[in-house]
């Protein structure tokens, strides 16, 4: 486990809403000791980044990213198309205003893409194997771009990026964790808790991608029943639901 102190959380030192009803004034306490748990009940500890071989079916992603590559080849054809992170998910606008961080989407914590499964049916079929998937999706960094310092949502979840077209200089592009300094290596898998403070960046002169995955974080119980039930009900959040809007209307256009 990394040495150092107990991170601020997602959830700490938010301001409440003016004047928030009960709903949201329960949620927000049952978010609260959700992240409470979950800390006291990680499984593999509340590391910043992962040793890879603590999740047997990452081997299989490396072993097999040359075909999730080749279906983002074809992607990539259209890259102009694709739309902005904002676009999709409108939280995403307090770290992301201009038009440098695309993405495909395949899944988002229940909203899925049929059509872009369909598209790159191997790379769906392998994220299907990842146990407790709640996103996948092609995250693309155009030259220049750089995320602001931020913090999850909420740390029930892992996040994994497999590297899938670093281009050179391969130390121009990184993704900063806590005080960890990563690189992106093609073919490689890099696992992070991303409640953890981060920021990432690509200032080389070509397109950054990586395949993008949030799956469940390993949990002793109560915390993995908890964990289980708030993420059932984020499909309902006004933020998913826009979410899933914006995607069928993408998807009308890109398809047509």
């Amino acid at each position: 486990m990394s040495a150092g102190p107990e991170p601020a959380w997602a959830t700490d030192g938010i301001a409440p809403m003016e004047r928030p009803g009960w709903a949201s004034r329960l949620f927000m306490r049952v978010v609260a000791l959700a992240e409470s748990l979950n800390r006291r009940q990680a499984i593999l500890g509340n590391r910043r980044i992962f040793d890879t071989t603590d999740f047997p079916w990452a081997a299989e992603l490396e072993r097999d990213w040359r075909s999730v590559r080749a279906e983002l080849d074809v992607v990539m054809a259209r890259k102009r198309e694709l739309p902005n992170v904002q676009d999709i998910s409108v939280d995403a606008a307090s770290i992301n205003d201009d038009d440098r961080w695309k993405v495909f989407v395949f899944t988002a914590y229940g909203v899925r893409s049929p059509r872009n499964c369909a598209r790159c049916p191997e790379t769906w079929r392998l994220v299907q194997r990842i146990p407790g998937l709640q996103t996948a999706m092609f995250s693309v960094f155009e030259p220049g771009k750089h995320t602001p310092p931020h913090r999850g949502p909420y740390n029930g979840v892992l996040r994994l990026h497999l590297g899938l077209v670093v281009p050179e200089p391969r130390e121009r592009s990184a993704i900063r964790i806590d005080q960890a300094l990563q690189h992106w290596e093609e073919g490689r898998t890099l696992i992070f808790d991303d409640a953890y403070e981060h920021e990432a960046w690509n200032h080389t002169a070509q397109s950054r991608v990586v395949l993008f995955v949030d799956f469940v974080k390993p949990l002793r119980f109560p915390a993995r029943a908890l964990n289980a039930l708030l993420l059932r009900l984020a499909v309902f959040t006004p933020f998913l639901r826009e979410g899933e809007a914006n995607l069928r209307r993408w998807e009308e256009r890109f398809y047509r």
